[in-house]
């Protein structure tokens, strides 16, 4: 009987085991399928976050292409509005009515932004809902992109628009932005950027303004959109809202005020005093008709020494210091010729204190094309300057143009003292703002042609100066023993004009719009 019960315990238990394994595999089965379940959902999201950031770089990259190339620098500068000279610009206001694409597609495809039938040639319906019309009524001007190179495509975006922007614009189909509280959000009116011109609380800031007139310190704003569209579907729209960075002193123009300008307390100026040494303050491109001295020179307001008795000793023989036209001297210059000014009340108060000609600098120097470590030479000099394609060099410290026998063009910064060789030409705009030191003791036939400017805003250590009681004494020399110093300085407004500016397109705002996929 024993033996009959435990083969029956034996019978029962068999198929356990079969079971348990069985049981086993499908816990790993699940197991496993949940792990391929997970991993190709992170493939997936990490293939959209791949698509999704390759989309908005893309359309990164063309507002890039865009904002460089507004730039008269950029061998591809587009002119802003679409007409006129890149050197010159921003020749005048962009209007409302106009509208610049950057075109970019791939391969044979055709982008027609302007045509809001066609889905599949990527209209851009977003400017309906900022300007409230089809940019198909606006006047277009159509650019090709410069980004494809080699026989490589470029970034994927497919269109770049700029155009002005407005109260309105700024809202991307919403309300808008009101930025000068006047509780109209205008959508006609283009906006500016005043560095210097706006009143808040008594206090002079700068912002947006909206006019029609703008004060001749203010820049037009523009907006710059891209859109981007992947082979795989992801898209991307970005914004930017810029406004130029220029270099101009001017209160009332936006031009240097007169070839030579020393600014600062007790200026001191020596001219070699022969006949060929020139200061000349007519436009020699002639496009400026405003009256324009020889020489213009600022001092403090208070304790400043307004006579410009040091410089009217040095400028001889006079007739070597032509004006444009003859000056009236307010009463108390009654004893000042006409070709020598004082200009402290008509520049940018920011150029007339060495904290705010300091931040000029710095401005620049983080725009240039060159920065240079001096004491630098006229060898430190890049190789690629030309009429067409002038540049921004900023030099930290001394500049020794002796020996230099060659033509620079563009913006030139020294922030210590620069050594000049008449046997040099430079075109366009040199500042020695620093140490504020302009030498010169060596004969030559050249000379400069634009505009230079002189301030000392920094004391023998490079400790910048306190803004009261302000700038230290500038000087200009040139006592060269010869005959002949140089054919000296000449204004040209046109040249300094496109030295000046602008530099760069600062971004004012930046947004991404989203896209109804």
């Amino acid at each position: 009987m024993e033996t009959k019960s435990q083969i029956r315990k034996h019978h029962a238990e068999q198929g356990v085991a079969l079971l348990i394994a069985i049981f086993a595999l499908l816990l790993v089965s699940v197991v496993a399928i949940a792990l391929i379940v997970s991993s190709g959902t992170d493939s997936a999201l990490a293939g959209n976050y791949r698509s999704s950031a390759s989309a908005y770089y893309a359309a990164l990259a063309g507002l890039e292409e865009a904002r460089g190339r507004l730039l008269a620098s950029n061998a591809n500068c587009i002119q802003i509005p679409a007409n006129g000279n890149c050197n010159q610009q921003p020749a005048s206001v962009m209007p409302i009515t106009q509208v610049v694409y950057i075109i970019n597609p791939l391969g044979g495809e055709a982008v027609v932004p302007e045509d809001p039938s066609n889905p599949l040639t990527y209209p851009d319906t977003q400017y309906k809902q900022e300007f409230g019309v089809d940019v198909s009524t606006r006047a277009l001007t159509k650019i090709a992109s410069i980004s494809p190179g080699a026989g490589l495509p470029g970034p994927g975006y497919k269109w770049v628009r700029i155009n002005a922007v407005t109260e309105k614009s700024m809202g991307n189909g919403g309300p808008g932005v009101d930025v000068n509280s006047d509780g109209d959000v205008n959508a006609q009116t283009p906006l500016f950027y005043d560095p210097i011109g706006l009143t808040v609380n008594n206090t002079m800031v700068p912002g947006l303004v909206e006019t029609t007139n703008p004060a001749p310190t203010a820049a037009q704003a523009l907006e710059i959109t891209a859109l981007a569209v992947l082979p795989s579907g992801a898209q991307k729209m970005l914004q930017y809202v810029v406004r130029p960075l220029n270099v101009f002193p001017g209160k009332y123009a936006q031009t240097f005020l007169a070839p030579l300008t020393l600014a600062g307390n007790n200026v001191q100026f020596t001219g070699p005093g022969t006949n060929s040494f020139y200061i000349r303050g007519q436009d020699q491109c002639g496009r400026s008709t405003a009256p324009t001295p020889a020489i213009a020179y600022t001092t403090d307001s208070s304790n400043g020494d307004k006579s410009g008795a040091d410089i009217i000793q040095g400028a001889t023989p006079g007739a070597n210091y032509p004006t444009i036209v003859p000056w009236l001297p307010p009463p108390s210059l009654a004893g000042s010729p006409d070709s020598i000014w004082y200009f402290r009340a008509y520049y940018n108060p920011n150029w007339l204190i060495p904290s705010g000609l300091d931040a000029v600098v710095q401005d620049i120097t983080n725009n240039a094309d060159v920065v240079i470590q001096g004491p630098a030479t006229g060898s430190s000099l890049p190789s690629g300057m030309s009429a067409a394609h002038p540049m921004t060099i900023v030099v930290n410290g001394d500049l020794d143009f002796r020996n230099w026998s060659n033509t620079g063009y563009g913006l030139l910064v020294v922030t210590g003292t620069l050594y000049y060789d008449p046997g040099a030409t430079w075109e366009g705009v040199i500042l020695v703002v620093g140490q504020g030191n302009f030498v010169s003791t060596k004969n030559g036939t050249n000379g400069i042609d634009g505009a230079v400017f002189i301030a000392k805003t920094r004391d023998a250590s490079g400790n910048l100066l306190p803004d009261n009681p302000g700038l230290g004494p500038s000087s200009f020399s040139q006592t060269a023993n010869g005959a002949n110093g140089g054919r000296g300085i000449n204004y040209d407004s046109c040249l300094a004009r496109s030295a000046q500016g602008p530099i760069a397109y600062k971004i004012l705002a930046f947004k991404e719009i989203p896209l109804n996929n």
